[in-house]
């Protein structure tokens, strides 16, 4: 009995090793494919990624520790604003210093937005997060003077990364660079929701109550992980910040925290990869769609999603990867 514990240990460690290997190729490849496949279209790629970062973020608190939230583009728009404020205000314009900045501001807002989120629980969590969107939305139009107000902040500008790569018009540096971004953070999530740390978060999800009777704190915990949540969402906002070199109010918008919500069901909570394939697929479905048919592409996507809940409430990725587990086990 405790050979087979002892043997199957390394099995499942080696397994899981190549699934992250497998999964950071696939980015590459997927990502190479678009550089070459889509030139003239760089700047939704890039959009795509940042986005991505956006629901990877909710992804950390929704699918791995299951805090119900509608607010979570208060997060990415903070770290959005955050570094355009910098570069526009105090003039500091080296990509990865608005990065960091954008770090911080996101991190910042996952802090208070913690704080009061985690006072409820169930329906009066969700309440409280969607009145913070509205808070922060309000308080950047309010704001004018830092924040352009309904007009946006502009003046943004980036110098070329490391003094050499040049922001383009095309969006050549700012997707590759956004790709790195990317695959930085998805390797560090990766470490994160392994670590003793990470797997206190999903026996919150699971039973509160007996993680508090074995003497760990599930509310600090949950706030650490809101912090954690909030620096990757501002990741996604500075480089939104970067290549787009304007920060509107829609990074702000309930809107945006309703559709990262609806791309993590669309991939499946609680799996980073497929938070990642969620947002690809519905971006790129509903950029295809709209420009197909601009009068009907909603219902398209409507169709779409009642179709995945219906049949695959796992979400793709997730029925997917359940599919090819029950085949290993079976051989």
């Amino acid at each position: 009995m405790n050979t087979q514990i002892t043997t199957a240990a390394p099995i499942r460690r080696h397994r899981s090793l190549g699934r992250d290997a497998a999964g950071i190729a696939a980015i590459l490849v997927l990502a190479g494919f678009g550089y070459l496949l889509f030139p003239d279209n760089l700047a939704l790629l890039t959009r795509v990624i940042a986005i991505s970062l956006l629901v990877l973020s909710l992804d950390l608190v929704t699918g791995y520790c299951g805090v119900a939230t509608l607010g979570h583009a208060a997060l990415f728009g903070s770290g959005a604003y955050a570094a355009g404020i910098v570069s526009a205000h105090y003039g500091i314009t080296d990509p990865l210093l608005m990065t960091a900045a954008g770090v911080a501001g996101g991190a910042a807002a996952g802090l208070v937005c913690g704080f009061v989120v985690l006072r409820a629980h169930g329906l009066p969590q969700l309440v409280l997060s969607i009145a913070l969107i509205h808070l922060f939305h309000e308080f950047a139009n309010k704001a004018s003077s830092w924040t352009g107000g309904s007009d946006g902040l502009s003046g943004v500008s980036a110098d070329p990364v490391f003094g050499i790569f040049e922001f383009d018009l095309y969006g050549h540096t700012a997707y590759v660079f956004g790709v790195i971004l990317l695959l930085a953070v998805v390797i560090l999530l990766r470490l994160l929701v392994r670590s003793p740390f990470g797997m206190l978060c999903r026996g919150i999800k699971e039973d509160a109550l007996r993680i508090r009777a074995m003497g760990a704190s599930p509310k600090a915990a949950l706030m650490k992980m809101y912090v954690i949540s909030g620096a990757v969402a501002g990741v996604g906002g500075a480089l939104n910040a970067i290549s787009t070199q304007v920060v509107g109010l829609d990074s702000l918008s309930f809107t945006l925290s309703a559709e990262s919500l609806v791309m993590l069901v669309l991939g499946g909570t609680g799996s980073l990869f497929g938070a990642l394939s969620g947002t690809v697929i519905f971006m790129l479905f509903e950029d295809y769609v709209s420009a197909a048919n601009p009068f009907h592409w909603l219902t398209m996507v409507g169709a779409l999603l009642i179709a995945v809940v219906l049949f695959a409430p796992k979400g793709l990725y997730g029925t997917a990867a359940a599919f090819f587990a029950r085949r290993r086990e079976a051989e």
